[in-house]
């Protein structure tokens, strides 16, 4: 029987593999060794492919599609319910076979190398900001053991602890002041490593039109463009904009039964770096516009009245996230005087 849908459950270097035929019965079962794969499905005529969107997924999605495949990629938490019983790479397989069949089911569009290398540059530079957060805090938490204290901020940390260490050095053992210095040699390398990945990531920005089509929409700066360039992948694979927003984990989360609905906070659910960078970026836009003349009888003002500044900054990025689904989507330009057309009576 030939067959139509298969589900592999990724590894490290064992992979499980499970598919069925038009009519839903086992006709596969199979462990691959990692180099073992792209030539078993290379063999085989072009199929269904589900997989977990975890490592190494996006890698090969884009093998096997290069083959003539149709691969599928899904959150592990949309396929935890297909687990029958005992959980093994088996079980795991057939869940996933069983999952990417669904009509209903939801993917993650698989990204392209470039979008990848793109996340990745954004992955070291966060990885850095908070190493370097971090290095600042030890240095802080060292001087205050000797009753030097230095207010929070890296600004702080850079300007005020060499002047520190030079009005009590004879307060202070030679061996602390030779580590305080040491610790700050390392924040700055820190902070030079983080200006670099800046520059990398401003080029890349400017050489991508969806890119620079997001930057002109306040609250969006070139890192939060270029990252949502890169993690969308296609914007048409969300039906709108609260998708989108949805999928970031910008909207309320439900807690509704017996026809009663209720709304908690925000869901969090999604990509939290992503998040992070809307909502930071919908502060700014938030202290921006307050300076700005005639600023309260907009939109933004008149929902800075009637709720908390924090409601506020959620409820904007929001707001952002469905307007880059609908300029990258429709492909049109941002425009501040856009109004929505009313659907006819």
């Amino acid at each position: 029987m030939e067959i139509t849908t298969v589900g592999i459950d990724l590894a490290k270097n064992v992979f499980q593999v499970h598919g069925v035929d038009e009519r839903g019965k086992v006709v596969l079962r199979k462990q691959l060794r990692r180099e073992q794969m792209a030539e078993f499905f290379a063999k085989l005529p072009p199929c269904l492919i589900g997989m977990e969107a975890c490592g190494s997924a996006h890698h090969w999605a884009r093998v096997l599609q290069a083959q003539g495949h149709s691969v599928r990629l899904i959150a592990s938490q949309f396929v935890k319910p297909y687990v029958k019983s005992n959980k093994h790479d088996a079980a795991d397989a057939e869940a996933i076979c069983e999952a990417v069949a669904r009509p209903s089911m939801r993917f993650v569009p698989v990204k392209s190398v470039e979008q990848q290398s793109v996340l990745a540059v954004h992955r070291a530079r966060q990885g850095f900001v908070k190493a370097r957060t971090a290095q600042a805090n030890q240095i802080r938490g060292l001087l205050a053991e000797f009753g030097l204290v230095v207010p929070r901020g890296l600004w702080h940390v850079h300007q005020r602890v060499p002047a520190l260490l030079e009005r009590a050095a004879d307060a202070l053992p030679l061996a602390l002041r030779h580590l305080i210095e040491r610790l700050l040699v390392h924040l700055r390398e820190l902070d030079r490593q983080v200006a670099e990945l800046e520059v990398q990531i401003q080029a890349w920005h400017r050489s991508s039109e969806m890119s620079r089509r997001l930057e002109k929409i306040p609250g969006i700066g070139p890192l939060t463009a270029s990252a949502l360039v890169a993690s969308i992948a296609d914007a048409r694979s969300f039906d709108s904009g609260r998708q989108l927003a949805a999928w970031v984990g910008l909207v309320p989360r439900q807690s509704s039964s017996g026809g009663k609905p209720q709304l908690l906070g925000m869901s969090k659910r999604g990509d939290v770096y992503l998040r992070t960078l809307l909502i930071h970026g919908a502060r700014s836009a938030i202290l921006a516009a307050q300076r700005k003349v005639g600023a309260a009888d907009t939109w933004l003002g008149h929902l800075l009245r009637r709720r908390h500044l924090n409601v506020a900054a959620v409820a904007l990025a929001n707001k952002n996230a469905r307007t880059v689904w609908a300029l990258l989507a429709h492909e049109r330009e941002f425009r501040p005087d856009y109004r929505p057309r009313l659907a006819a009576a």
